[in-house]
């Protein structure tokens, strides 16, 4: 599958602003920026296994497409929501549990690179991995 891999952090597009409008700290969207976190993506049929490691945590999340599952952000911010694919991209649908505000996502890879996009409350931010 096209998301199987290690991906690596590259580079962030507008992340302070959206972690900014997440509500999350100064210091916090220091941190996050320079986190250089590393996925570990696998795929077998519709479940998805995601290991993340970074300098502020390591964590794995499984979940399958279509089936609401409950994640914590690195901040601690919880969401309730599913991924589903459509074509070759992922697309998560997501409320925060603490005020139930929309976050959705994209996965896609362009070009060889896993670029996600996220979005809150009209505010657009790109996190794009190299893969290792």
């Amino acid at each position: 599958m096209a998301f199987d891999g290690t991906w690596k952090v590259n580079r962030n597009e507008n992340y302070d602003k959206f972690m900014e409008k997440m509500g999350i700290n100064v210091i916090k969207r220091k941190l996050a920026a320079h986190d250089n976190l590393k996925l570990i993506i696998t795929q077998e049929g519709n479940k998805f296994t995601i290991k993340e490691s970074s300098a502020l945590r390591t964590t794995e999340i499984i979940f399958e497409l279509g089936v609401t599952f409950t994640y914590s952000l690195a901040d601690g911010t919880e969401l309730n929501g599913t991924w589903s694919l459509e074509g070759n991209r992922l697309i998560g649908n997501f409320k925060r549990v603490d005020n139930g505000n929309a976050l959705n996502a994209v996965r896609e890879v362009i070009d060889g690179e896993l670029v996600q996009t996220y979005v809150y409350e009209g505010v657009e931010a790109k996190r794009i991995f190299k893969k290792e």
